[in-house]
């Protein structure tokens, strides 16, 4: 399958984000998604996701450090939540957006015309990549440079740990008098190590969401936050 260029150098990716690379073979692949081809050697080159892996890491004892030192009093389960808000895959496709990323992402046409510069797991997954790529070049305070650049910010929205989605969303179908909402397991894709569930839930007199997750819980939790926000019980800020 023949594959599209980067519709924009990377270069003007390492501008946007203040980084200047040592190794540009960690930049470089961080930009790769599972879909391409390279159209010269006719296979496939090394892609993102084992970055992911190593970058979702990094995101994690980052985001740690920085709620410790934000929130003194908090206990483990206000910063858990809190936690669990900044490092999901909604977020890092947030930052990815903000930085453009999705238009500098090598991937197949088919990809790309189903609109995989925009999904937001290919954004959150890449936005992760591209955190292990500052880190495998410059180490944890390269990481942590970029990573505090664009989480800071976020940090300031989760003064109050936010409520659990599936908690809120039961708590509505109640005050309604319905039964309680009910969650069905939708899909299972990916590989052993990396799974992507798709759940969808459903309330009784309601057009039934999908949410999406490493883990049954995060697709559940995503599939009530977007039957909140469709019903206006919840805004999208």
């Amino acid at each position: 399958m023949r594959a599209r260029p980067h519709p924009k150098p990377q270069r003007q990716l390492a501008e946007i984000i203040g980084y200047r690379f040592d190794n540009e073979g960690y930049f470089s692949r961080a930009l790769v998604h599972s879909s391409y081809i390279d159209p010269s050697a006719g296979m496939r080159p090394k892609n993102f996701e084992r970055l992911e892996f190593v970058g979702d890491r990094v995101l994690g004892l980052v985001i740690a450090e920085l709620l410790f030192a934000k929130f003194p009093d908090s206990d483990e389960g206000g910063l858990a939540s809190r936690f669990n808000m900044l490092v999901r895959k909604e977020t890092c496709a947030h930052v990815a957006r903000e930085i453009d990323l999705g238009a500098y992402l090598l991937m197949s046409n088919g990809e790309a015309d189903a609109g995989g510069r925009s999904k937001k797991a290919i954004l959150g997954n890449a936005c992760e990549a591209l955190i292990a790529a500052i880190y495998m070049d410059g180490g944890l305070p390269a990481a942590r440079t970029f990573i505090e650049k664009y989480w800071l910010k976020l940090l300031d929205q989760v003064e109050r740990p936010p409520q659990d989605a599936k908690t809120a969303l039961q708590e509505w179908a109640q005050s309604k008098g319905l039964a309680p909402p009910f969650y069905q397991l939708d899909r299972r894709d990916g590989p052993d190590h990396e799974p992507l569930f798709s759940i969808s839930v459903s309330v009784t007199g309601y057009a039934p969401e999908t949410g999406e997750g490493g883990s049954k819980r995060l697709a559940e939790q995503a599939a009530a936050t977007a039957l909140l926000l469709r019903e206006s019980v919840w805004q999208d800020d």
